[in-house]
């Protein structure tokens, strides 16, 4: 069936992309999709040719041209499903309840609720946000919990990794540590970078690196902490990374420092797929999908001391390592498949069109 899909974001950020990820999936899988994005924004530019995509303003939710764009295209459009991302795309939008078509928002987060409430139907993550939108006020009977999936790992050439690893003059010694996110505070980079302070140099004979992947506002002040700890040297603010397959490749560990309001944590399910063995706090995702130590080490949040305890211990374990990446990759293939998740949404729209 066809379904229709805005986001009003500028920036790239979890949601966007995972909309980016979503909606080829869904090609693959013989839906029919358009993707409805903002003019001058990022995801407009990172898309693949073959997504069928509109381009409007998005200005702002108040404005009247962008108003006036989003009910055009809805009007003009026969897609019986209309979903939208985020809370600009949300507030725009407005279907008729008991007009034949649904419209359902997916939240990946703990936003207020207010610009959601017109929606015929919700869509979480994690079971937890799924549960504080029915405490919210939301109608149980449709909020539904679909989680996200993770993308197959990307093979990557031996080329491609020596030309990355030369760019970052990584040395075959260095042990790689990589996060990646937003840089936002909720994203906890700055406990990691005083966690890398409070370790040594070198472990085992090889020196710890860490490189965050990621923009935002808080880049300056990322950096300066880490010239101010010592640790300059040794960390490297990549900046967005559209293709983070070479990275996960070339990572020893993957960290992910959230702290407790993040959601649901795409890099965990990330570092799973890519075999890697991962360190990541306790925050409200983790706690609901990550098993401390089968499939991750997994540290308080907001706790430097105890996030360098664990890269120490993880790091320090072959044993333990091996022991985590086989069972994350056993999650992968047994909670997170696309094919999985992409089933859980086809179901999902055909019980809505059904029960309209």
């Amino acid at each position: 069936m066809k379904s229709m899909h805005l986001i009003g974001s500028k920036h790239m950020g979890g949601a966007e992309r995972w909309f980016a990820r979503f909606l080829p999936a869904m090609q693959r899988h013989g839906e029919t999709v358009e993707a409805v994005v903002r003019r001058d924004s990022d995801i407009a530019r990172q898309l693949p040719a073959g997504l069928p995509t509109r381009l409007l303003g998005f200005r702002t939710v108040w404005d009247p041209l962008s108003r006036f764009e989003v009910s055009r295209l809805l009007a003009a459009s026969d897609a019986p499903i209309v979903q939208t991302y985020m809370g600009r795309a949300t507030r725009l939008t407005h279907l008729p309840r008991g007009g034949g078509r649904v419209h359902v928002s997916r939240l990946g987060g703990y936003y207020k609720l207010d610009p959601f409430v017109h929606a015929h139907a919700w869509v979480g993550n994690t079971r937890g946000l799924c549960d504080w939108m029915v405490r919210g006020g939301l109608p149980a009977a449709k909020v539904f919990h679909i989680t996200n999936f993770a993308d197959p790992a990307r093979d990557v050439a031996t080329a491609e990794l020596d030309a990355l690893r030369h760019r970052i003059a990584l040395a075959h010694d260095d042990l790689l540590m990589v996060t990646a996110g937003r840089l936002l505070d909720v994203k906890g980079h700055r406990y990691l970078i005083d966690a890398l302070a409070r370790l040594p140099v070198a472990v085992g004979g090889r020196r710890l690196r860490l490189a965050i992947l990621g923009d935002g506002d808080l880049m300056t002040s990322l950096a300066d902490q880490a010239r101010q700890a010592g640790v300059a040297d040794r960390v490297l603010l990549a900046g967005w990374q559209q293709d983070p397959a070479p990275w996960f490749r070339l990572a020893d560990l993957v960290v992910f420092p959230s702290r407790d309001p993040e959601t649901l944590g795409n890099v965990i399910l990330e570092a799973w797929a890519y075999g890697r063995p991962l360190v990541c706090t306790a925050f409200r995702g983790a706690r609901e999908i990550a098993r401390h130590g089968d499939d991750a080490w997994v540290v308080p949040c907001d706790d430097a001391a105890a996030l360098a305890d664990g890269i120490r211990a993880v790091v320090g374990d072959p044993e333990l390592q091996a022991r985590m990446t086989a069972a994350g990759l056993r999650r992968i293939d047994e909670d997170f498949g696309e094919a999985a998740v992409i089933g859980q949404y086809r179901a999902l729209y055909a019980d809505l069109l059904d029960n309209r």
